[in-house]
């Protein structure tokens, strides 16, 4: 019968352990792949002594416990060893194709992970304490400039990193993935909160804008805007040929979109379900008959992608992005704000979507109607983001219900 092996405590070893001759023990085991691993460490126990001037970490027999499990499990003890950095790469390997606005976050995402050193940690050393805190470090202070990031930034890192910590998991990577919580748990949403125009005050800025010497060229535009639901980038996109007079609708199935690199270009609509057909009202219709009667006539006419005929040109002869809309908002508003009395949300482009599809929903518009119109893929978006039901829409809807009994 051969003698068992003993550490220098004269501790009898498992099968697998050993001790160097400079102190330090090891474990050998199989991993998934059938191939031999070593892990090591200065203790075999957890409260041995850590021998002074060494590293500290796990004793031999808890890494033991860890591995055992790992492959009762078929997780690959092995893998875990793959930074943040590399796990990301790997899972945008993997996606399809993406638009330019998706190509810079991803960029923008990969900075962050490189200047920040968290995409040089471990994957399997990462738990969502770790998640958690480096969340409320971007927001605190995670710009370069030690300013924090806004919840949106921070949001756009998590949708990239949650869905890359799920590959691991069904990988057998990792057992959990750190990033499986609500972001609103670790970090403050500051994002503003989006309102509605009530009717008067959608009257009021649209009777201002239409009275103005400089801004009323922009009336038809923002009065569609208003009562179509649509985009901005989709509305920039428009082109006479888009437009059926006849027959009253507005084709909708691309939308303009600038970037610095490749300058305008026109691209999908932001879902399959942005595809759609919007019904004009006669005062819509009557917008677009001033719009087309009034289209600017370059001398060469400008062509995106194939498509000329657009409604809004800048001073370059381009039509105008959502980012010029941006502006031309922007200094309505200044404008208006210092004339208006009344307190009243920002007017943005969005604030003109969103009161279309607050007004179509308090008015009893069928709920899937108003998701095709708005081009939603999931009528939950339509009701729970888009609509602003208050005290006095409650109250007037429970007395028709009552008066109708």
């Amino acid at each position: 019968m051969s003698e068992k092996r003993k550490d220098k405590k004269g501790r009898i070893l498992r099968t697998g352990e050993s001790q160097r001759p400079d102190g330090r023990y090891a474990y050998k085991y199989i991993d998934a792949s059938g191939k031999p691993q070593f892990v090591y460490s200065w203790r075999l126990e957890p409260g041995d002594r850590l021998p002074q001037g060494k590293r500290d970490g796990p004793s031999l027999r808890e890494k033991e416990k860890q591995i055992k499990r790992d492959l009762e499990d078929g997780i690959n003890p092995r893998g875990g060893e793959m930074t943040v950095m590399e796990l990301v790469r790997k899972y945008l390997r993997q996606r399809p194709p993406v638009k330019s606005n998706t190509v810079h976050v991803r960029e923008f995402v990969l900075q962050v992970l490189e200047r920040t050193g968290f995409g040089t940690k471990r994957i399997d050393r990462i738990r969502q304490s770790d998640a958690k805190e480096f969340l409320v470090q971007l927001q605190d202070h995670g710009r370069p400039d030690g300013t924090g990031y806004n919840h949106g930034s921070v949001q756009a890192v998590v949708k990239i990193l949650r869905p890359a910590f799920k590959m691991a998991v069904n990988d057998d990577l990792v057992r959990k993935n750190p990033f499986d919580f609500r972001t609103t748990d670790a970090v403050t949403n500051d994002s503003s909160t989006r309102q509605a125009l009530t009717p008067a005050q959608e009257r009021a800025y649209l009777a201002f804008v239409k009275a103005d010497p400089h801004y009323s060229m922009y009336y038809d535009a923002l009065y569609i805007l208003f009562h179509t639901g649509m985009r901005i980038s989709e509305f920039a996109g428009l082109t006479v040929s888009d437009i059926d007079m006849e027959r009253r609708k507005i084709t909708v199935d691309h939308q303009l979109q600038y970037d610095k690199k490749t300058g305008h270009y026109i691209s999908d609509t932001k879902t399959v379900s942005g595809k759609r057909e919007i019904p004009m009202t006669p005062d819509v219709y009557d917008c677009f008959r001033r719009l087309i009667a009034a289209r600017p006539m370059p001398k060469v006419a400008q062509i995106v992608d194939g498509r000329c005929g657009f409604f809004y040109l800048g001073r370059d002869g381009m039509p105008l992005t959502g980012a010029d809309w941006a502006g031309r908002f922007q200094n309505i508003w200044a404008k208006f704000s210092r004339e208006y009395d009344g307190q009243m949300p920002k007017v943005t482009a969005h604030v003109c979507r969103h009161t279309f599809c607050s007004n179509m929903a308090k008015g009893g518009m069928n709920p899937k109607a108003l998701q095709y119109i708005m081009g939603h893929a999931n009528v939950s978006v339509t009701l729970d983001t888009y609509t602003h039901v208050g005290f006095k829409d409650a109250e007037a809807e429970m007395l028709r219900v009552v008066n109708a009994e």
